[in-house]
């Protein structure tokens, strides 16, 4: 379709509404009601309408998940009992305004040329657009058909697409035909408007480039995620003629070999009928198709070792340019390096390295030292130890068994001596008595002692 607005829409699933939509009679009539000309009147009801509106049609159309939209296609969604919004074009322009949508025709006038060439046939877009649009700019209202562009889910498509293709078995090529990535991406644009797009897309950020070849147009896709693309070249375009020519041959042996059983099953029905001849005939066809086969076999070896060959040399040259871009940083990294330098720097680490076990050694001399006159001041204790235990007397050895308290000897004396004694002290006067107790007080004590 040229057109999103041909088809009438469905309208927006209600999961995709607000509450309100089916609640607030009131609320809903001041959303479906137009725009003040100017925001300056009341620029709080203002922005609460852009608002609502901005959010569910950038909201519908990720939803629907397609690039391309019209006014008169959102009018359809958003109809509730009979009527559309009426400021829907006013939100529309203001997204023009703000980046998040695009007028198609802005688009593809804002890619190189030699990718309309082959575009417009799909799009039929009418130069007058282009230059209405270009003129007026995005103040201008969109028309109800005019063609809009999700500019958001266009980047997400194209990037999807680009990694799509370089996971896929066609990146091993430096080139691939549109059919043959039409095909691989179909889940991603269902239709050609869309992958046309897309392609545009990434032609834009340079990603992708396209050359027209006897009909036939060569995609080429630049390698690694921030590389970007170079033009297309003579070895590109000889490689996708030799892809083609390889393509061509398998082709035709596949169709070859059918042939081959094809004949092989006649010969054997005819030899069931008793038809000799016939069988005979079917399989000398057998053989000059087989020849045939290995014949093309051959030309199919020869063009995939030429195609591997090209490979290695875009590999080798690849590799040629990452060791040149090591000699360059090697040599600007020991640009300021000589051997003298180095031999002079060897040199100086050596003494250092020198200096530093000096200093080691001398401070573990002070730990050893101190060790080593430790151990010669107990080697002189045990010594003098020993010459202390030879200057000792002998004494007896300690006994084994408790020895038992010593009784105390007493002096004996009789019966008169003491009667005697005591007529002494009688008769004796007090100085005399006096000294007599002193003199006896020894005989008294023992006394005492022997009757206790």
């Amino acid at each position: 379709m040229s057109s999103p607005g041909e088809a009438r829409v469905a309208p927006a699933p209600e999961g995709d509404l607000p509450p309100e939509w089916e609640t607030d009679e009131e609320r809903m009539a001041f959303l479906f009601s137009a725009f003040k000309q100017s925001r300056e009147v009341n620029a709080t009801e203002w922005d609460s309408k852009m608002g609502f509106w901005s959010e569910l049609v950038l909201k519908c159309g990720r939803r629907r998940g397609g690039i391309r939209t019209c006014l008169r296609e959102l009018q359809q969604a958003f109809e509730r009992r009979g009527s559309v919004p009426l400021g829907l074009g006013t939100v529309l322009r203001e997204l023009l305004r703000r980046g998040k949508l695009q007028r198609e025709s802005d688009f593809m006038a804002s890619v190189d040329s030699s990718w309309i060439s082959w575009g417009v046939g799909v799009f039929i877009l009418k130069p007058l657009k282009w230059t209405l649009s270009s003129v007026l700019g995005d103040s201008k209202m969109p028309e109800e058909e005019e063609v809009l562009i999700y500019v958001e889910i266009l980047k997400e498509k194209a990037e999807e697409v680009y990694n799509l293709y370089q996971n896929s078995t066609l990146s091993s090529h430096p080139v691939v035909g549109l059919s043959e990535l039409r095909s691989l991406c179909t889940s991603i644009c269902p239709d050609e408007q869309t992958f046309c797009l897309v392609l545009l897309q990434l032609q834009k950020e340079k990603r992708v480039t396209v050359l027209e070849q006897n009909g036939n147009k060569i995609m080429k896709f630049a390698r690694g995620l921030h590389a970007k693309v170079s033009p297309v070249n003579d070895v590109d375009i000889g490689v996708y003629q030799l892809m083609q020519s390889e393509q061509l041959l398998s082709q035709k042996v596949e169709s070859l070999a059918q042939e081959a059983e094809r004949c092989k099953e006649e010969a054997r029905s005819a030899c069931k009928a008793g038809k000799k001849q016939l069988a005979l005939r079917s399989l000398k066809s057998r053989k000059r198709v087989e020849r045939r086969i290995a014949e093309l076999h051959s030309k199919l070896d020869v063009v995939q070792g030429i195609l591997d060959r090209i490979y290695a040399s875009q590999t080798d040259q690849m590799v040629f340019n990452a060791y040149q871009a090591g000699l360059g940083a090697l040599k600007l990294s020991m640009k300021d390096v000589t051997v003298e330098k180095a031999e002079n720097l060897v040199d100086q680490i050596q003494e250092l390295c020198d200096t530093q076990e000096d200093v080691t050694q001398t401070l573990a001399g002070v730990a050893v030292n101190g060790s080593a006159d430790t151990e010669e001041l107990e080697k002189e204790l045990d010594s003098l130890l020993m010459d202390s235990s030879k200057d000792l007397p002998d004494l007896p050895s300690v006994p084994q068994k408790p020895l038992s308290p010593a009784s105390v000897v007493l002096p004996s004396f009789s019966d008169a001596e003491l009667e005697a004694e005591l007529e002494k002290l009688t008769l004796s006067d007090g100085g005399l008595a006096q000294k007599t107790d002193l003199n006896a007080s020894e005989p008294q004590r023992a006394l005492e002692l022997q009757l206790q």
